[in-house]
């Protein structure tokens, strides 16, 4: 049970101070007034120390999208209930399985009985929430719409989570098949090669170019191996620090989107991605019946780039987009020129 200091006056206006266990923070003012102190200061002890050290060891803890997916979901079904924010932070906190993530809700929590906003207080958690997620509950908190958005933002993450666990899978066998090959070239040329290289040079006899070349990639590979462990470990942090900073993740990005095969992917999460949240963001901003149909056009391409992807087909995504827009932007404009001149019976 945390222990909780407190300041106050008495009812003959002495001024005394000192600690009580108990539940929480409004358990211990309860405790109080039924001693007959009323309370101008209380604070956890052991508690909020304890929190400040797990807050610090914890900050930098990246964040599983499952749970983030899960604790978004629920958080929106709270938010939707009518429940008030700091006690959806403070059961979400207290239920999450994920130590890490836990504490990172318990923090926001505290920041956000502080007197911050909810998107002021997952800014400083950018490891548990990323730009996009703070600047969508910024413009729910905004346009008083915080259960909508968070519940575009559950199914978002879930469609995510989803096609990650898809690639993954896809990905295990290619992956698979590529290592055990790599390791057998590598035992060959480390072990068996030069076995052979000394039972030729024994004979005496010339060798085939084929077999000379071969040998001399074993002769290579067996003197260049620790600089290739090296500098296979050099180029990955070295592209890691590259990446971290701005000009280099252009750079990286644009190379990446460039790729015959892998670019165009990235593309087509890109695009998903930007219907996805301007759907939810508009959501409730439209109130006319051919925005509403522009809204369910957006929506619709994300869904159909989204089935795109997936089921691997090799249909072009603009052609979708232009497809659904042309035909909403057509219905718009038929309602429009309907309403404005309707037909004269």
């Amino acid at each position: 049970m945390p222990t909780f200091a407190f300041a106050g006056r008495t009812r003959s206006g002495e001024l005394v101070n000192g600690e009580r266990l108990a539940d929480s923070v409004d358990a211990a003012v309860a405790m109080l007034r039924r001693e007959q102190i009323l309370v101008t200061k209380i604070s956890a002890v052991k508690e909020k120390a304890k929190e400040d050290k797990s807050q610090q060891k914890f900050r930098a803890t990246k964040v599983p999208s499952k749970s983030l997916a899960i604790f978004t979901r629920q958080f929106s079904v709270m938010i939707d209930a009518g429940l008030p924010l700091v006690q959806c932070l403070d059961i979400l906190g207290r239920q999450e399985p994920h130590k890490g993530f836990a504490q990172v809700i318990l923090a926001t929590r505290s920041e956000v009985e502080g007197g911050a906003s909810l998107a002021d207080a997952m800014r400083r958690h950018p490891k548990a929430f990323d730009t996009l997620y703070v600047n969508m509950v910024a413009a729910g908190e905004a346009g008083g719409i915080l259960d909508t958005i968070l519940k575009r933002l559950a199914v978002y993450i879930e469609k995510n989570v989803k096609l990650q666990g898809q690639v993954k899978s896809a990905m295990i066998y290619p992956v698979a098949v590529m290592t055990i090959a790599g390791l057998v070239v590598a035992v060959i040329l480390w072990k068996v090669i030069p076995t052979f290289a000394e039972l030729f040079a024994g004979l005496g006899a010339e060798l085939p170019l084929p077999t000379r070349v071969v040998i001399w990639a074993s002769k290579s590979f067996i003197t260049a191996l620790p600089f290739l462990v090296v500098g296979l470990i050099g180029a990955v942090f070295g592209l890691r620090a590259f990446y971290a900073t701005y000009g280099g993740r252009r750079t990286i990005d644009n190379i990446l989107l460039k790729l015959p095969i892998l670019g165009l992917i990235l593309r087509k999460i890109a695009h998903l991605t930007e219907y996805a949240i301007l759907g939810a963001l508009l959501v409730r901003a439209l109130s006319r019946p051919g925005l509403a149909i522009l809204l369910g056009g957006l929506y619709a391409v994300s869904d159909e780039v989204h089935q795109h992807f997936v089921r691997g087909r090799h249909a072009a995504w603009y052609d979708v987009l232009i497809d659904t827009i042309g035909v909403t932007v057509g219905v718009v404009a038929w309602r429009r020129l309907r309403a404005r001149y309707p037909a004269s019976r």
